[in-house]
């Protein structure tokens, strides 16, 4: 029997224009309003994530730094902690896995940084963990969470959260508020 690849096609847009449609934008703009307070204040911005997460969380990385650079204005400083892969390994490996996010955001976040924690289910025993050390840490934590919440959602000072729990459409709209806010942050930059 064959799939009919159209219809599976038009499925998947169906449920991610479902997605986008459901996102409270108010929510994305205070996201936005957290960003630009952060690079007022030269405060540093860490991104978190598992898997296709943690590939989101490079990605930001990329577009904060490179995509939303200005020629002779200062940069958004973000970095995505799980992008050093032999200290990742070795706190799995010697603390134990859900220290790989904590534990190089002990060393490295400062009072008043922001730490975004992005995840599908929201409830990753690392992303916990490395929220706990955000909130201890004094910084502004911030969850983008699919599957309708889990236990993260009560430890974040912001979250955007999406309803599906389907891992696709959660990880793509990830990565399209991404898209939104670094270009709204080369823009701004540049004014």
């Amino acid at each position: 029997m064959s799939l009919d690849k159209v219809s599976h096609i038009r499925s998947y847009f169906d449920r991610l224009k479902a997605v986008l449609d459901s996102v409270n934008v108010a929510d994305v703009e205070k996201l936005i309003s957290i960003v630009e307070d952060a690079y007022a204040r030269d405060a540093a911005i860490f991104v978190c994530g598992n898997g296709g997460s943690w590939s989101t969380a490079s990605h930001w990385v990329c577009d904060f730094t490179k995509g939303a650079s200005v020629p002779d204005k200062r940069r958004v400083r973000m970095f995505a902690p799980g992008d050093n892969v032999p200290m990742l390994t070795a706190y799995g490996n010697d603390v134990g896995y859900d220290a790989i996010f904590a534990e190089p955001l002990r060393a490295y976040v400062r009072p008043g940084d922001v730490v975004v924690l992005i995840t599908a289910s929201g409830n990753s025993p690392n992303i916990l963990e490395a929220a706990k050390v955000a909130k201890e840490l004094k910084t502004t934590v911030v969850g983008l969470i699919g599957f309708g919440g889990g236990k993260l959602t009560s430890m974040t000072d912001h979250n955007i959260i999406v309803e599906s729990r389907e891992y696709g459409p959660v990880e793509d709209l990830h990565l399209v508020l991404n898209h939104i806010i670094s270009t709204y942050m080369k823009e701004y930059i540049a004014k």
